[in-house]
């Protein structure tokens, strides 16, 4: 029968291979905390208020809008939400195009959204956890308007803290895009290169 120091001994050495084992797998990521999709929001919040009381003109402003969704937003993953079931027969390269059109008319469509914020002000209060992501709630504060709310969804799943979807006095982004795609691409007949022309336009 083994003595207690042999299995002291035994354990030690598992202890040991258990521990030399676990250091060569990968660390995993940092899990998104509240603090960090605040943060993400503030920044995205200050470049808003800065881009609407900069006295640029419409377009101007619709170019820096474009800047912030790119660095700001999770683009890839609205664009292919609200496209729906037509972004799994689409090709590479179609998903590509559709990508790049969608990330200019969801900044120009927002973009002019914000602009009737011009004098107005954005302010960030707090995050709290929802499902697999942060709900960031803001408030909007508007000259001769009652102050409505302005809620972030943002989520870490592209490999850092990016909003995917805004709610602006109730309007769901992704759900009323989703509608919106759905009939642009049925007047198109469900042709996705017409869908993707036409939205450079629109």
């Amino acid at each position: 029968m083994p003595s207690d120091l042999t299995l002291s001994r035994r354990r030690f050495a598992a202890g040991l291979a258990t521990a030399a084992a676990l250091a060569t797998l990968p660390l995993p990521a940092l899990a998104l905390t509240a603090d960090a999709a605040k943060s993400l929001v503030d920044k995205t919040v200050a470049d808003i208020n800065s881009i609407i009381n900069s006295g640029k003109s419409e377009g101007a402003m619709l170019k820096d809008f474009e800047k912030l969704f790119t660095r700001y937003a999770d683009v890839p993953a609205i664009a292919r939400s609200v496209l729906g079931t037509a972004a799994r027969s689409a090709s590479k390269a179609q998903l590509s195009a559709y990508t790049k059109a969608f990330q200019g008319y969801i900044s120009r469509k927002y973009g002019r959204r914000f602009r009737e914020f011009i004098g107005g002000r954005i302010d960030v209060a707090e995050a709290k956890a929802v499902k697999s992501y942060f709900e960031v709630i803001s408030t909007a504060r508007l000259q001769g308007e009652t102050p409505f709310e302005v809620r972030w969804h943002v989520s870490d799943k592209s490999g850092k803290s990016l909003f995917f979807n805004i709610i602006i006095e109730g309007v769901n982004m992704l759900a009323s895009e989703r509608t919106e795609m759905g009939a642009l691409l049925d007047q198109r007949g469900g042709d996705l290169d017409r869908l993707i022309a036409d939205l450079k336009s629109i």
